[in-house]
This record gives C-alpha cells, structure tokens and sequence, in this order.
C-alpha cells in the first residue's frame, strides 16, 4: 500500500469520526435545548398559574383557567380574562388582566371577581413605581389592596371609587398619590368593563364551557 493510499485512507476515517462527534454533538445540544424549552415552559406555567390563583382561589374552580383566556377591549384598554368553572362548568369567578398608567409606567394587575361581581383580590403583577413610596400596591409590600377585597360596583358610588384625596374611599400614599389613584381607577374600570362588556360577551360564548 503506498503512502498516498495511506494517507487517503487516513483523511477519509479522520473526516467520517469528525463527522460522527458533530453529529453527536448536535444531537446533545438539540437535546439540552428541548429540556431547556420544557423547563422553561413549565416555569412560565407555574408563574401564571401562582399569579391567578392569588386572585381567583384554586377552591373556586376545576377547569384549567389559561384555556379560557379571552381578550377584550372596553374604553380604549385592552383586558384579558381567565374563566373559572365548577365540576358542572358554571362560571364561578373571573381573573382579569389590564395595565394602568402609574407614576413611572405601567402598572400591570390582576383583579379576581365572583360569579356575582364582588372583588375577591388585587394583586400588581409588575410595576416601575418608586421604592419606598408608589411600591405599597405590592401585596408584599402593604396591604393596602386588600381594601378592594368584597367591593363592587353596587357597594360603593361612582365618587367613591377614588383616592381620599379626590373625596373617594381609598388611601393615598404619603408622597404618592399618583400611584394609588391609578390602581383605583382601572380597579373601578375593570368591574366597569366586565358589566358592561365581558360579560355580555362570555354569555355568548356559553358552548366553549359545556
């Protein structure tokens, strides 16, 4: 055999074992990225889900709440709700996503409602508010939200759903009014929304629940 075979031969077992670590190489990256993907999925899951159940209690429901996500728009806002059913797929309470304006951006929340419009809970999901000052409409922070828990539309008067300042019911903040005020106004445009356009709207969406 001479040196030329040899040497062919050689370039051509080099070039296939390279050939076979890219491919295993590849393979395990294609691996390591599906694990990563699914992991992350399920991280995303359980965020949303520990974010829901803060508002609209797992006890109220049996479905599986991101299937019923619908989206709306009511007065310029855009509104993202979460169904809950009951084991005989009757509506048993409501999670409602918006965005208000705060002080230094937006104020993303959450609003949980019973089948009867009563508030259940508030919970702000994300905010650029200032520390110390506007951070009080974290649940973590205060319990400041808990003052919407039970009201409604029917409980308080247009007025009321307001600041103290602004002769409503709801505190301010010491330094920070502009915050507060924006919670209560999508707090009170959320059930405004869900009156008059969710829920005429879920209605006609019965058949997605049976």
């Amino acid at each position: 055999m001479s040196v030329l075979t040899m040497d062919k031969e050689t370039i051509a077992y080099q070039g296939g074992l390279l050939g076979v670590v890219a491919a295993a190489a590849a393979g395990i990256l294609l691996l390591v990225s599906s694990l990563s993907s699914d992991a992350i999925a399920l991280r995303t899951y359980e965020d949303k889900m520990a974010g829901l159940n803060q508002v609209l209690p797992p006890a109220l429901y049996q479905n599986d709440l991101l299937a019923t996500e619908r989206s709306w728009e009511f007065d310029g806002q855009a509104f993202r709700v979460f169904v809950g059913l009951n084991a005989e797929n009757l509506i048993t309470g409501y999670a409602i996503q918006s965005t208000a304006q705060g002080y230094a951006g937006d104020i993303n929340m959450l609003v949980g409602i019973d089948a009867e419009q009563n508030i259940l809970a508030v919970r702000v999901l994300s905010h650029s508010e200032t520390p110390g000052l506007g951070d009080k409409i974290e649940r973590s922070k205060s319990t400041w939200v808990d003052a919407f828990e039970s009201q409604s539309l029917s409980s308080l008067s247009q007025p009321q759903w307001a600041v103290k300042k602004d002769g409503g019911e709801f505190d301010q903040f010491t330094g920070a009014t502009i915050t507060p005020r924006a919670v209560v106004g999508q707090v009170h445009k959320t059930l405004q929304a869900m009156q008059q356009k969710l829920i005429p709207e879920i209605s006609k969406e019965v058949s997605l629940y049976e």
